[in-house]
C-alpha cells in the first residue's frame, strides 16, 4: 500500500462527467492522500496506514514545530485512488501497472481505508474509485510525504 501525503491549506476533486464536472470533494486545512494498492495488500496494511495518517504530527505549533495532527487544528482528509502510483517506468516509455491491484481487489481495500479513517474521528472526503478525476490543490509548507506498507 502506498500512500501520497501532501499537507494542504485547501484541495478539491472534480470528477469529469462527458463535459461537465461535479465536485466530489472539498477541504480547507488538512491532507490529500493518493492512495494505491498492489496484489499483497490486506485489511492490516490498511489499518496500520490508517493509524499512521491520523497520527502523523505535520502541523506548526506554536514554536513553528511541526508537532501538531490533524485532530490538533480541526483538519480533514481527501482521499483519491491512484493505481498509478504503482507505475513503473524503468524500462521502455510507456509505465507498467502490472503492480496494481486489480480493481476487485482495490475498491474494497479503499473503501475499507476511508472506514478506517473515519473510524478515528476524522472528516473524510473522496473521490471516486476509477473515475477520470481533476485534483487542484494548493500543497501548505510544501509538506509532501512518501508513506508505504
Amino acid at each position: 500500500m502506498r500512500v501520497l501525503l501532501q499537507r494542504v491549506s485547501r484541495a478539491e476533486v472534480r470528477i469529469r462527467e462527458g463535459d461537465a464536472m461535479r465536485v466530489a470533494g472539498t477541504v480547507t486545512r488538512g491532507y490529500v492522500l493518493l492512495v494505491g494498492f498492489t496484489h499483497d495488500d490486506d485489511d492490516a496494511k490498511v489499518a496500520w496506514m490508517a493509524e499512521k495518517v491520523a497520527g502523523l504530527r505535520l502541523f506548526a505549533d506554536a514554536e513553528r514545530k511541526m508537532n501538531l495532527a490533524l485532530t490538533d487544528v480541526g483538519g480533514a482528509l481527501l482521499v483519491v485512488s491512484q493505481f498509478t502510483l504503482y507505475g513503473d517506468a524503468r524500462k521502455g516509455r510507456r509505465p507498467s501497472f502490472i503492480d496494481a491491484a486489480r480493481p476487485e481487489q482495490a475498491i474494497p481495500l479503499y473503501e475499507r481505508f476511508i472506514a478506517e479513517l473515519r473510524g478515528t474521528g476524522l472528516h473524510v472526503e473522496t473521490g471516486e474509485f476509477g473515475a477520470m478525476m481533476d485534483v487542484e490543490l494548493v500543497n501548505d509548507g510544501p509538506v509532501t510525504l512518501w508513506l508505504e506498507r
